[in-house]
């Protein structure tokens, strides 16, 4: 058997490709007919209930009568249906149960709008994408109309129930730009994040805020407490030692310990101390929380104590004063220790957030802030969750 020539090969890719683009166009517009079919006969059916008569039947119950049909497009997964049959009646009385009202678009299809929304696709792009792929290009101004639906869900992720079996909760602030009538402005997204130890996680709620204050925290932790998050199970938060953040635990959670977070409190000490010195500096300061033990961890920061003490006084006493509690990991199990030492699992999760604003480079309003952290959350929550059953499935 002779071999195949590249032109024969390149031929029946051509071909195969050609074949699959036939048969894939082919399927896709042979299934949006039969859903055509699909839903103007069950529009006839719910009808038919609805007046309790077939049609030219008769019936003492009768309260109304077939008159025609309308005709109406629908934006569904597979495209655009045109043209789509209606029946009305005399009076106006049907009213279709398979859409809602009025719509022009399936709920799949909205849904679809918000997520490519939430993804970091602009407004005008989204328009576009769907239009290659359905055949319908709704405008900007009904993307964001739509994405709006999502302020409901926000008020009820803030209202939502709240568990109390967390061990562990990390506290931190995200700093976003927020379009105002007076220009561009600072605000800061603050954030509960909640550990158990046995591998499930969870974003618990977020304010959006002016600043890091005691009363700003205070009202996030207040409201966490209120629904459902006493702390009886809680026995140690991480923070990056903020006095306002610190204030509120003490008043809402007081029982709990305190652990600072050892990567800003590295960042803090670069301040102190020359560039050329920095690298030598900081892997000495690591050295203290990578040790098997708290008494080892002492011993560790006292010959690192007595290295730079006389160079850079205030970076010793900038870590020196906080040791206690950024030793606090070590009273946990080696497993636990790389997640209880640092905020890096909350600053994980809103580079995220971070990356879905930078076409945008800020937020068009407080709303849209809080619309887009919400989705994102959501997003990563349900992410967790699912990655949480998983394991505990093949566990056991």
């Amino acid at each position: 058997m002779s071999a195949v020539s590249r032109e024969e090969q390149e031929a029946l890719r051509e071909w195969q490709a050609e074949v699959a683009q036939y048969v894939q166009g082919e399927l896709t517009a042979a299934t949006r007919e039969y859903l055509r079919v699909v839903l103007e006969r069950t529009l006839e059916t719910e009808l038919t209930q609805q007046l309790g008569s077939e049609r030219y039947g008769r019936s003492a119950t009768r309260c109304d009568w077939r008159n025609g049909h309308r005709r109406r497009d629908l934006v569904t997964e597979l495209g655009l249906l045109t043209g789509l049959k209606v029946p009305r009646t005399r009076e106006g009385s049907y009213q279709p149960q398979v859409f809602v009202r009025y719509a022009r678009r399936q709920p799949l299809v909205n849904q679809l709008i918000r997520e490519m929304f939430v993804a970091g696709v602009a407004t005008r792009r989204v328009g576009e994408v769907l239009g290659a792929l359905l055949g319908d290009r709704p405008s900007a101004t009904t993307v964001s109309r739509i994405c709006k639906e999502l302020n409901s869900r926000v008020r009820e992720f803030h209202q939502r129930p709240v568990e109390d079996g967390w061990r562990f909760l990390v506290l931190d602030g995200v700093w976003m730009h927020v379009k105002s009538a007076s220009g561009l402005k600072k605000r800061v997204v603050l954030a509960v994040y909640g550990m158990d130890g046995e591998g499930r996680k969870e974003l618990l709620d977020f304010l959006l805020a002016d600043s890091e204050s005691e009363a700003a925290w205070t009202a996030l932790l207040q409201s966490l407490y209120q629904r459902g998050l006493e702390g009886a199970k809680l026995e140690l938060v991480i923070t990056d030692g903020a006095p306002g953040m610190i204030a509120a635990l003490q008043f809402v959670y007081p029982h709990a310990r305190h652990q600072r977070c050892w990567v800003h409190k590295l960042w803090n000490l670069s301040r102190y101390v020359r560039k050329a010195d920095q690298k030598e500096l900081k892997r000495g300061a690591q050295a203290i929380y990578l040790a098997q033990t708290r008494r080892e961890a002492i011993q560790v920061f006292r010959r690192w104590r007595q290295r730079w003490i006389e160079v850079y006084p205030k970076a010793v006493a900038c870590l020196e004063k906080d040791l206690e509690a950024l030793l606090a990991h070590l009273d946990y199990p080696e497993l636990l220790r790389a997640q209880l030492r640092t905020t890096n699992a909350l600053e994980r999760a809103f580079r995220e957030v971070r990356r879905r604003i930078r076409p945008m480079s800020a937020f068009t309003n407080d709303a849209s802030c809080e619309r887009i952290t919400y989705a994102l959350v959501s997003h990563l929550n349900d992410q967790w969750s699912l990655t949480f059953k998983t394991k505990s499935t093949h566990k056991s």
